[in-house]
C-alpha cells in the first residue's frame, strides 16, 4: 500500500516535550559563503542537561528547521496524490518496457534494495544482468544515479544541476524548467520538474535507451509509449486517471510521465529524529547526535555552509549549487561512456552540460537526508563508508594523498585521475578549512549526519514491500538483493 502524507507517520519517541519562543530578526541564506551562517559561540556544555537542548533548539529555529516539511508536501505539490496514478507508476518504475533494450528499468539504478540509490559506484545501464547489488554487471555509465527518495523537493535535479527550475521551486513551472538540448524550456508545461525529469532516462542511449533504435529523443519516447499503450492492463489503469484515453485515445509519453513522477510524490521520507526533536521530543536525539548538530551549524566544520535547510532547500541539507571538493576520480574499464580528459580518466562535471570551462569539475551539493542509507557516496561512488565521506569534506589534500581505489570493486580500478586540477579549483572550504575537529567532535558530527538525519521508513527493510511480484508486460522484473554485506569502515 503507498504511502499516505496528509499526515505524518507518528515515530517520535517518547520524552521531554519543550515549547520555546525565539525573536528572530530576520534570515538569509548562505550559499558557501566566506562567513559562517551563525557565529561560533561559547563551548558546548557536555550534553546531559538543558542547556545543550536550549543551544540547539535556537540553531534550528534560526536553520528554518520545524521538523514539518514532510507533512507540508501536498500543500506545496497544491492537491492530494492521486494514489490510482501512482500505482499505475510504481507498476511502470519496475517494469524493463520502458527500456528499449528491454533489460533495464527506473529500478535499475534506483533500487528499493538501496533506499532507491544506486547500488554500485557508478551507475550500469543497459547491457546489465538484472541483478541490483553489489553483483550488478554490464558497461558502466559516468556517474552513480543518485536517491529519488524526497526529491520532489529538489529545486533542480542530477549531479551537475542540469534540470531545474528557473525559480528555485520545482512545485513552480511559471517561469520554467530548463533542460540542455534538445529539450530545452520545451517541458515547461508540465506541472512539476519530476514529471519533466521523467522523459530523460527513457531517451538516454547508455540508460535505457540502448544504441540500435534509429530516432531522437522523440520517437524512442514515442515508441516507448506506443508499447506501453499496447499492453491491456496499462491502458486500463490509465484510463481510469485520464477520460480522454478511457474516450480512446491513444497513451502519450507524457501520461507515462505523470504516472511515474507520481510515484515519486509518494516516496517522502523526511520524519528522520531530527524532525521530531525539531517538533519538540528532545529525546529523539543523543547528546552526541546534539553536539554533532552544532558543529554541523558552525564552525570549525562549517558543513551548513553548502548543505543549508532554508527557503529553497526545503529543509533537505543542500543550497543546490555546484562546488569543486576534489573527488578522487576514478574511471571503469568497461563502459558505456566518454570520459573526459587527455586520458579520459576525468569527469569535467557541470562543464559537460554548461560548456563553461569555470564549471569544470563542479558537482551539485549532495542533499543530506537519508545520506547513511546510501552504500557510497559522491557523484562516483569512490567512498564507500559515510565517515570517510565526511571526512573528505574536511581533509581535501590528505584523502587524495591517501586515496586507495582498493576498496571498490576492480573494474574501478584500471584508471584514476589526475588530482591536481581539481585542487587549483577546488572550494575554499576545501582548501583551507576552518579547523581541525577532535576524535571525539569527528564522531559527534558522524553521529548526527548518519542517525539525526535518517528516516526509519527509507531504509531498504521499509520499502521491500514496494517491489512488484510480476508487471503488466510480462517482462521480468530485477533480482534486488537485501542481504549485500556492509563494508569495513574505520
Amino acid at each position: 500500500m503507498l504511502r499516505t502524507l496528509a499526515v505524518p507517520p507518528q515515530r517520535a519517541r517518547q520524552g521531554l516535550r519543550l515549547t520555546l519562543a525565539f525573536a528572530i530578526a530576520g534570515s538569509g541564506l548562505a550559499a558557501c559563503s566566506d562567513q559562517p551562517v551563525v557565529p561560533t559561540t561559547q563551548q558546548i556544555d557536555d550534553g546531559s542537561g538543558l542547556e545543550l537542548d536550549l543551544e540547539l533548539q535556537l540553531q534550528l529555529s534560526l536553520m528554518g528547521i520545524d521538523g514539518r516539511i514532510e507533512e507540508r508536501f501536498t500543500e506545496k505539490l497544491g492537491r492530494d496524490i492521486d494514489q490510482v496514478l501512482a500505482e499505475t507508476g510504481r507498476l511502470l518504475f519496475f517494469d524493463p518496457i520502458l527500456s528499449l533494450t528491454q533489460d533495464n528499468s527506473c529500478s535499475g539504478c534506483h533500487g528499493p534494495n538501496v533506499s532507491f540509490n544506486d547500488s554500485k559506484s557508478i551507475s550500469v545501464g543497459i547491457g546489465n544482468n538484472g541483478v541490483v547489488g553489489p553483483d550488478r554487471n554490464g558497461p558502466f555509465n559516468l556517474r552513480r544515479a543518485p536517491t529519488i527518495i524526497n526529491a520532489a523537493f529538489y529545486p533542480n535535479l542530477m549531479w551537475d544541476g542540469r534540470f531545474a527550475s528557473e525559480n528555485k521551486d520545482g512545485f513552480d513551472n511559471s517561469q520554467g524548467f530548463r533542460f540542455p538540448e534538445p529539450e530545452g524550456t520545451s517541458l515547461s508545461h508540465l506541472e512539476h520538474l519530476l514529471m519533466a525529469q521523467a522523459f530523460t532516462p527513457v531517451s538516454d542511449r547508455i540508460e535505457m535507451a540502448g544504441f540500435d533504435f534509429v530516432g531522437d529523443n522523440d520517437a524512442i519516447r514515442a515508441e516507448i509509449a506506443r508499447r506501453v499503450d499496447a499492453i491491456e492492463e496499462y491502458r486500463t489503469r490509465f484510463s481510469a486517471s485520464f477520460p480522454a484515453i478511457a474516450a480512446g485515445d491513444p497513451l502519450r509519453y507524457e501520461h507515462i510521465a505523470r504516472a511515474l513522477a507520481e510515484f515519486e510524490f509518494t516516496l517522502i521520507r523526511a520524519d528522520a529524529p531530527l524532525d521530531q526533536y525539531a517538533r519538540g521530543d528532545t529525546a529523539a536525539m543523543s547528546a552526541p547526535e546534539k553536539r554533532g548538530a552544532l558543529l554541523f551549524f558552525r564552525n570549525p566544520a562549517a558543513c551548513f555552509e553548502c548543505h543549508i535547510t532554508l527557503g529553497y532547500a526545503n529543509q533537505m541539507f543542500s543550497d543546490f549549487e555546484s562546488h569543486v571538493i576534489g573527488v578522487p576520480q576514478v574511471a571503469p574499464s568497461e563502459t558505456n561512456a566518454i570520459f573526459d580528459g587527455p586520458g579520459h580518466d576525468e569527469d569535467f562535471g557541470r562543464e559537460r552540460s554548461t560548456g563553461d570551462p569555470a564549471d569544470r569539475y563542479k558537482f551539485r551539493s549532495t542533499p543530506l537526508r537519508n545520506v547513511a542509507y546510501q552504500p557510497n557516496f559522491m557523484h562516483n561512488g569512490a567512498f564507500v563508508c559515510l565517515d570517510n565521506s565526511i571526512r573528505h569534506h574536511l581533509e581535501m589534500q590528505q584523502t587524495l594523498e591517501t586515496f586507495n581505489p582498493e576498496h571498490l570493486e576492480y573494474r574501478l580500478h584500471a584508471r584514476r585521475g589526475p588530482d591536481e586540477p581539481m585542487i587549483q579549483r577546488a572550494h575554499h572550504l576545501s582548501k583551507n578549512p576552518r579547523g581541525r575537529l577532535t576524535d571525539e567532535q569527528f564522531t559527534d558530527l558522524v553521529a548526527f549526519v548518519e542517525i539525526s538525519l535518517s528516516d526509519p521508513d527509507a531504509h531498504p527493510d521499509a520499502l521491500r514491500h514496494l517491489i512488484p511480484a510480476t508487471v503488466p508486460s510480462g517482462l521480468p522484473v530485477h533480482d534486488f538483493d537485501f542481504g549485500a554485506p556492509e563494508p569495513e569502515c574505520r
